[in-house]
């Protein structure tokens, strides 16, 4: 196996675009398809559907969907002492940094009498789906659940695909729990998505669904937040990527560890290379088939690796545009002074800076959040944060005095629109003001 080497300065427009282009989603119409009947079904049917859906797509007959605590108990007990200090590390320092992004109140006045202010409430119910596929995926579970207890969310509640035996993950389930998550239902897919968007005699509706999730996941998410009756969603989230910008200093086996580490993920994840060097291109490509043969899923790493690409470049200038264009859902700076490249770069869901910063830091415990834009999302999305999970409302008041200061301009745009109401609720005001006086 031998990773693709292109020359950017040689490539026209149109094979630039096509370079950085995602892989395309396989059955996109027959999954959209698919999707919208099970949304129907749960929506329709509600628990008969999950349980009916659970037992033709998992192969698993489940009657009572909750999670019960004394599952949680087993769970925890079937995890090492090193696993669960493992998981402790990652909820403090995911707590740490989200603490931090708490929303202050603002209060404003804008001309005398005149006062504006924001007030922020937590969404009354969020609903955090975690994936267990080819991989299950406590740090999800952390991820989401520990930004959603800072929000101080009143309804907190997770599904997770079960395993073949019909429990869910332990270590999803111990994340959860430390997390802050409690309610936690044994349901995956598409399913699970429409019966926290809708609900269930078991699964409470909520207002808003975050997580990641395959295609068909992804797909629900999509469909429910286009449906009036259904719920929000943090963002649109696919297959896994990294792009690594790199210059010739950079060390071939850090990048190629990089590369894996998201290549490992899935068939469809996408990893991209950026350098200045045709030496280190090679290296990485040489590193890459070397490394690939130690790993435990070398056949899935393999795929993705087919479908990605090693791209050579004139300067560390080009090598920033390329990622903009690309708008990566990671982003490593394996160059000798990350921080003056930082200011080129705008389109990231999470960057990495230096040889000390590989990614997998921040897909468990560094602090930041591992949920992120994909698919080129990053150009006008941002990571999860605190903040989607509250709600922000504007408050006004005004004194007599106030309204006198700026009932004009008011009357004078509502006149300007042709909305004489709008100056009528104006008008009034002002004569009674000034009647009183």
């Amino acid at each position: 196996m031998s990773m693709r080497i292109v020359n950017w300065r040689a490539l026209s427009a149109a094979e630039r675009k096509d370079c950085l282009r995602r892989p395309a989603a396989d059955d996109d119409d027959r999954v959209r398809r698919s999707v919208r009947d099970i949304i129907d079904q749960v929506r329709r049917d509600g628990d008969v559907a999950l349980r009916q859906l659970t037992s033709r797509l998992d192969g698993i007959d489940i009657d009572d969907f909750r999670v019960t605590d004394g599952e949680f108990e087993t769970a925890e007990r079937r995890l090492t002492p090193g696993q669960l200090d493992a998981i402790d590390v990652a909820v403090q320092n995911v707590r740490k940094f989200h603490e931090a992004q708490l929303p202050s109140p603002i209060r404003i006045e804008t001309m005398p009498g005149v006062t504006c202010e924001r007030v922020s409430h937590p969404l009354d119910a969020v609903g955090l789906y975690v994936p267990a596929g080819t991989a299950p995926l406590p740090s999800a579970a952390v991820m989401l659940g520990v930004p959603a207890a800072i929000a101080g969310c009143p309804r907190r509640i997770m599904c997770t695909p079960p395993r073949k035996d019909g429990a869910a993950n332990p270590g999803v389930l111990v994340a959860a729990k430390r997390a802050g998550v409690s309610d936690v239902f044994r349901i995956g897919g598409a399913q699970a998505i429409a019966a926290m968007a809708f609900g269930t005699d078991s699964v409470p509706k909520v207002n808003k669904i975050f997580g990641p999730g395959n295609a068909w996941v992804t797909e629900a998410k999509s469909q429910v937040a286009a449906d009036p009756g259904g719920a929000a969603i943090d963002m649109p989230a696919g297959p896994s990527e990294v792009l690594v910008i790199a210059d010739d200093a950079a060390d071939a086996g850090f990048i190629a560890a990089d590369l894996l580490s998201q290549a490992e993920h899935g068939v469809d994840s996408q990893v991209v290379l950026v350098t200045t060097s045709g030496a280190v291109a090679q290296a990485v490509a040489d590193e890459v088939a070397a490394q690939i043969q130690r790993l435990s899923r070398a056949a899935i790493a393999r795929e993705s690796i087919a479908a990605s690409v090693l791209i050579v470049t004139d300067d560390l200038d080009s090598a920033a545009e390329i990622s903009n264009d690309y708008a990566p859902e990671h982003l490593i700076l394996h160059v000798s002074a990350p921080r003056e490249l930082l200011r080129n770069l705008r389109n990231a869901g999470s960057i990495f800076l230096g040889p000390w910063s590989p990614e997998s830091v921040g897909d468990y415990c560094s602090g930041t959040n591992h949920v992120l834009p994909t698919y080129g999302h990053a150009r006008s999305y941002s990571g999860l944060s605190v903040d989607q999970f509250m709600r922000h409302m504007t408050v006004q008041e005004l004194t007599a005095d106030g309204l006198k200061v700026i009932g004009r301009s008011v009357i004078e745009l509502a006149n300007l629109e042709g909305l004489d109401a709008h100056a009528a609720a104006v008008e009034c005001r002002l004569s009674a003001a000034g009647t009183s006086r």
